[in-house]
């Protein structure tokens, strides 16, 4: 089951361990600290989710936030953590949650919002995407978790890279070993995060969609 994580809670762990947007908007860059990659925008077919992310984009909520979920064959997780002003982690300011669109599955390489547990219209800033074909589980529970685009050209490299990192309970992690992550007084600083630098609109063309078909399966 894919969930909302409780920001607050997540949040406290890693301390532990250390409609004004266009509809319109088709591609879009994720540049982290594990490189960037594009992911293209069902933006004529789940309208009102793809707007709802944009809103976060355009009101630069994503940047310097962290990808705070990794489970390998399964998915990556991010959009509910970030850095505030004074660089400590916050969770981010969500706006009201948007209606389910379930149109696409779930499968690799598809991006898809989170959700609370048993509450379908509950998606608010929270995604994650697919690291393999999770369809014939996400495709039912919850109502469905809404696809609203996909990571093109050779993004999922980057992707799977993120997936098979070290993690600390589910959070990904870089130079962080198992050792520390299980030592409650040695803390992982920002850099041994993946960072979601920001999140960039590269081409607010509608029409880069319309060859797309997240019912396809992926061969990266």
């Amino acid at each position: 089951m894919i969930k909302i994580k409780n920001a607050t809670k997540v949040a406290s762990l890693l301390s532990a361990l250390v409609l004004s947007a266009s509809a319109q908007s088709t591609i879009v860059e994720f540049q982290t600290s594990q490189q960037s990659f594009k992911v293209n925008l069902y933006d004529t077919q789940v309208p009102e989710t793809v707007a709802n992310f944009l809103k976060y984009v355009e009101a630069n909520r994503y940047d310097e936030s962290v990808l705070h979920r990794a489970i390998p064959q399964f998915i990556i997780q991010g959009g509910g953590i970030g850095y505030d002003a004074e660089d400590k982690l916050a969770n981010i300011e969500t706006f009201a949650a948007v209606k389910n669109e379930p149109k696409y599955s779930n499968v690799r390489g598809t991006i898809s919002m989170a959700k609370i547990p048993n509450s379908p219209n509950s998606a608010t800033s929270q995604w994650f995407i697919n690291v393999k074909d999770n369809s014939a589980e996400l495709d039912v529970q919850n109502s469905g978790y809404t696809v609203f685009g996909e990571v093109i050209d050779s993004g999922m490299n980057v992707v799977d890279q993120i997936s098979g990192l070290t993690r600390c309970g589910e959070v990904p992690v870089i130079n962080f070993s198992d050792e520390q992550c299980s030592n409650a007084d040695i803390k992982p600083a920002k850099e041994n995060l993946v960072v979601v630098y920001s999140v960039k609109v590269l081409d607010n063309d509608p029409n880069t969609a319309a060859s797309l078909s997240s019912e396809r399966k992926y061969t990266y």
